[in-house]
């Protein structure tokens, strides 16, 4: 049978948290057979750390679930490379003008820089590109336009040379953080913004001298709001109403929640239809920060001898609406189930004899993997019931004794099926030679008949011939080549 042609069916509808609504909606897409993703991406002042790349990573395992589905994603990840200033406010400085400044560089080169630094992070953790990576600095245009339709609307204000939006005007303004504004002014500092007319209005356009990127608009030289960009940026790509939006739960309140109020109110449509966030991170059971010295880059834990594959399999083997407690001792573990996937593969592939028959109870426990697979990620993402699938699928497969070639090529193609929404496994990676493989079983039946000797003498031999081979719990094992 071939896997990959074969219609994935679920026992039952795919469903995710909406946290616009706060609870389990079935999916169901704007267009039939096809889905728009936008994911708020980085803005480009710093290199990106694990924390961050949670929420990239719930996006990737998100569009690569709804492909497996048989969906056609189109995604869209925003790059801000202007007006995000400090604490997520309207006053302070610019976060990328800052990193100018500090690097004594010009604002074009500090993006230009972090954006590859984002990209090389995302190749080496396998994230699908997105179809389009917008620049904010290259739509001010479409941000004007917009800001332009909200002052028409009676949604937006202008001030000198500055324009607020009236979060008065909209009255679903909180709905998404579960917000109200009587909440929200009551915990306002006393030191409020006398321009604005509430103190929960936010800046659509902002006037500066000493900003660095300006341009021209009809109310003066400035530059756009941070929450105004993603806004003009998704329907330019996506539309006026598209299907999902994720982002980390620290965009919720204030920037998703004023992109909704700023994309509706211009459009006056609902504009997304599910909204997805990421939990935190922590590490070593702290909170992520600079002072503490935790906010790791991949290349960091590459560099400290952690496989890139294993970082991914860690930071989405747990469930996105989770905290997730990422260690050194996750990582290592991370490791251990690759290889445990890995190994099957190479395992069936070195037993096959040339038969071309298949079992019935092969066809029937590729099947169900595949199948529990995607119906766990059916029901919100759930990876742990996901990842068990797999690892009941590895564990019936190296029951095998005696595999035929065609049954081998069918536990190797669920593998590829399910890995292709995984993304673990390095095609690249060598595979263990026959003989290598035939010593390890041989030094693992010295090892059950206590005959110590060989089975040292047979871990010898591997090590000579550049692998290395690690006993794990149960009498298994696992094989690497030494580097």
């Amino acid at each position: 049978m071939d896997i990959k042609k074969r219609e994935v069916e679920t026992m039952s509808p795919i469903r995710f948290y909406n946290t616009y609504s706060k609870q389990i909606e079935e999916f169901k897409p704007v267009e039939p057979g096809k889905v728009k993703l936008y994911s708020c991406g980085p803005t480009v002042y710093s290199h990106p750390h694990i924390g961050n790349f949670r929420s990239f990573l719930m996006a990737d395992l998100l569009k690569r679930f709804l492909e497996f589905k048989g969906f056609e994603v189109h995604h869209i990840m925003n790059i801000t490379d202007v007006g995000h200033l400090l604490d997520d406010a309207d006053e302070g400085a610019d976060k990328l003008e800052e990193a100018a400044r500090r690097e004594k560089k010009d604002p074009l080169e500090i993006a230009a820089f972090y954006i590859n630094s984002f990209n090389t992070a995302s190749e080496m953790l396998n994230i699908k590109p997105a179809d389009s990576f917008p620049r904010a600095t290259e739509h001010i245009d479409e941000m004007i336009a917009m800001v332009q339709t909200l002052i028409d609307k009676g949604h937006a204000y202008v001030v000198g040379h500055n324009v607020y939006y009236d979060v008065t005007t909209f009255k679903d303004y909180g709905k998404l953080s579960g917000n109200t504004l009587d909440d929200l002014n009551a915990g306002a500092r006393i030191e409020v913004n006398s321009e604005k007319k509430n103190p929960q209005d936010f800046a659509l356009w902002k006037h500066d001298p000493k900003h660095i990127q300006q341009w021209d608009s009809p109310w003066g030289r400035g530059f756009p709001g941070w929450h105004i960009e993603c806004s003009a940026m998704s329907v330019k790509y996506l539309g006026e109403q598209f299907d999902f939006h994720t982002g980390g739960e620290d965009n919720i309140f204030p920037h998703h929640e004023c992109e909704i109020a700023q994309t509706e109110g211009a459009t006056d449509k609902q504009w997304v239809k599910y909204w997805m966030h990421g939990r935190f991170l922590m590490f070593d059971g702290e909170k992520m920060s600079k002072s503490k010295g935790n906010l790791y880059t991949i290349q960091e834990l590459v560099e400290k001898g952690f496989k890139k594959n294993a970082i991914r399999y860690a930071l989405i083997s747990s469930h996105y609406r989770q905290n997730y407690n990422f260690t050194f001792d996750g990582l290592k573990a991370a490791e251990t189930a690759i290889d445990k996937i890995g190994q099957c593969v190479f395992t069936v592939k070195d037993k096959a004899n040339p038969a071309t028959t298949v079992r019935q109870e092969v066809s029937a426990f590729t099947e169900k993997a595949i199948h529990d697979f995607g119906d766990a990620l059916s029901d919100d993402l759930n990876i742990s019931k996901a990842l068990a699938a797999v690892f009941e699928l590895v564990k019936e497969a190296n029951k095998l004794d005696d595999p035929t070639t065609s049954e081998a090529e069918a536990i190797v193609e669920a593998i590829q099926k399910i890995d292709s929404v995984l993304g673990v496994l390095d095609a690249s990676e060598e595979s263990i030679p026959a003989e290598i493989m035939e010593m390890a079983e041989q030094r693992k039946q010295a090892k059950l008949a206590k005959d110590w000797s060989r089975a040292d003498a047979l871990r010898d031999e591997i090590t000579s011939r550049g692998y290395a081979i690690e006993d794990m719990p149960r009498h298994e094992y696992r094989i690497k080549k030494i580097d």
